[in-house]
């Protein structure tokens, strides 16, 4: 083939590409984030990282869209007990937007903590799992897995991590957890310890989701969150107390009064519980799910990455004005700044 016949080729394949879906950061007539178009489903690859420095895999679940544009990513860190399979809702819909989404799983604190286990032993068990030295292995799971795929952007290195090369925006990245998932996204997106002197903040990262935020038990807040430059949205529910651990409501609220201003956002689900964020109850959950909380949710988290990883004006619109209001009820709390 000549270098004509390529030249027309590309052009092909690129207005094959864009007619599929639309890249994340198209713009539209009519801001919408719940639109996606049913028809298209995305590819779900599992992979994993071997971190040679630590002996310690990283299993991998990437949602990748179907566009052969380069695509902003995400990346989402489980809660503790969860696996790279949980919260698909999340990863189906944000690739339908046109985002590469990757569910890390940390050994340590995922489903084996918990699986297989005689119920009188689970719970201590889960209690024993949520530790410094897990955060700690945490933290460090997600600058590995951004370093892999630097790596698989240029190159990848099996047919699974070839269907990444050329296809990940690694300069618009963020980062959303959930419980210990939000812990572990809150430290690598800017929060520092107490006194302020000890940080894990992974510079790579420009925007953050936070489900369930955590503010420290003791010491200054505003010291701790003085150095959280990016963007954040903060979501929780006025039920949102974890089975494990002694997060309180008063803790989760904490954090938002402490952040500097500029992209800050917090979300309050009036009923929610801990678990409302995930995609299945869990025992011990004591209302009936309210099918509008992850409609809230997916609304919002959308506007958000639009509008500070893709900086769509039309999307800050909707999130700062009338749009945001529209999906909430009457108890649920919005409030930025």
């Amino acid at each position: 083939m000549n270098n004509s016949s390529v030249g027309v080729m590309r052009v092909i394949l690129a207005i094959i590409a864009l007619s599929v879906a639309a890249p994340a950061c198209a713009r539209t007539a009519e801001y919408d984030p719940l639109r996606i178009n049913d028809s298209v489903k995305s590819t779900r690859l599992d992979l994993a990282v071997m971190d040679a420095q630590r002996q310690r895999e990283i299993p991998l679940r990437v949602f990748l869209p179907a566009t052969f544009v380069p695509a902003p990513v995400l990346l989402f860190s489980h809660g503790l007990g969860g696996t790279r399979e949980g919260n698909p809702y999340l990863g189906e819909h944000w690739s339908a937007r046109g985002y590469v989404v990757v569910f890390i799983q940390h050994h340590g604190s995922d489903d084996a903590v918990w699986k297989g286990m005689h119920a009188e032993r689970r719970m201590a068990s889960i209690r024993q799992a949520a530790s410094i030295e897990n955060a700690l292995l945490r933290f460090k799971d997600v600058g590995v897995v951004i370093d892999q795929l630097e790596k698989w952007q240029r190159a990848g290195d099996s047919a699974e991590s070839r269907q990444l090369t050329g296809r990940l925006d690694l300069g618009r990245l963020g980062m959303s957890g959930h419980s210990f998932g939000a812990v572990t996204t809150q430290a690598v997106s800017g929060q520092r310890s107490v006194k302020g002197d000890i940080g894990f903040t992974d510079p790579r990262i420009k925007a953050a989701v936070i489900m369930s935020p955590n503010a420290p038990r003791a010491g200054d807040a505003k010291k701790a969150f003085a150095e959280v430059r990016i963007p954040w949205l903060l979501m929780t529910g006025t039920r949102d107390v974890a089975p494990v651990g002694d997060a309180t409501m008063e803790l989760r609220l904490a954090v938002f009064p402490a952040l500097p201003p500029d992209g800050k956002y917090e979300l309050v689900l009036d009923g929610a519980e801990h678990n409302a964020f995930g995609d299945r109850a869990l025992p011990g959950e004591h209302r009936p799910r309210n099918p509008n909380h992850h409609r809230v949710i997916l609304g919002l988290s959308t506007a958000f990455w639009d509008a500070w990883l893709c900086n769509n004006v039309s999307a800050r619109v909707w999130l700062d004005g009338s749009g945001a209001l529209s999906l909430l009820e009457s108890g649920d709390r919005w409030q930025k700044k």
